[in-house]
């Protein structure tokens, strides 16, 4: 089984018996319904969103408000779930604001979208100051990768197979943009497994 879904199992048998019915099988107490609710916030929330920005900014070349939003409302709930502490809470909302503060630059200056310096900002407020180096190199590394796949593939015939597809046509147009919302998700996601919201379940 993997370790995740292990972690879990063994979060829903820190049960009891329910009282007055005997071998009718366990129920999950109040703090195990916690321990649980976290462990699939921390599994799925973080995971699902990078995955819906990446793509609809291939689809769309936008990411949409909601998505930062959800992010900033997860982190906050999972800091309070787990008991942060007021110091570390300040360490992850300085890293966010540092960085929000460098992307909003980059976005006046018409180098990344506003959704992009978004994304950016509310991945850091959740890996803070101790992984923000190493999502700043990943970041930056596929996103030169994916600039020149790009231009790369602006310069052949646009496929048979895309054709009539708006989202290919846009992404083929040599005046057309970079959806580098690509790249921060995926940086996120390479990572988000050495964060400390994942050191629990993958040990």
């Amino acid at each position: 089984m993997p370790e995740p879904f292990r972690f879990l199992r063994r979060s829903l048998t820190r049960s009891q018996p329910a009282p007055n019915k005997p071998g009718r099988g366990a129920f999950i107490d109040g703090a195990g319904v916690m321990v649980l609710l976290t462990e699939v916030i921390k599994l799925t929330l973080f995971p699902a969103m990078m995955a819906f920005a990446a793509s609809s900014d291939l689809f769309t070349m936008t990411i949409a408000n909601r998505v930062s939003l959800i992010l900033v409302a997860g982190f906050g709930l999972l800091a309070v779930l787990v008991g942060m502490s007021a110091a570390d809470l300040l360490s992850h909302a300085g890293a966010a604001a540092a960085v929000l503060a460098v992307v909003f630059l980059l976005f006046t200056r018409g180098w990344i979208g506003g959704g992009d310096a978004k994304l950016a900002a509310a991945t850091v407020l959740w890996f803070g100051f101790a992984h923000l180096a190493d999502y700043l190199v990943y970041a930056s590394l596929l996103g030169g990768v994916l600039t020149v796949a790009i231009m790369q593939f602006r310069t052949m015939p646009l496929p048979r197979l895309f054709v009539g597809h708006e989202w290919a046509e846009r992404l083929h147009r040599i005046d057309g943009g970079v959806p580098y919302g690509i790249a921060l998700a995926a940086a996120a996601l390479l990572v988000y497994p050495h964060t400390e919201w994942m050191a629990v379940i993958t040990r």
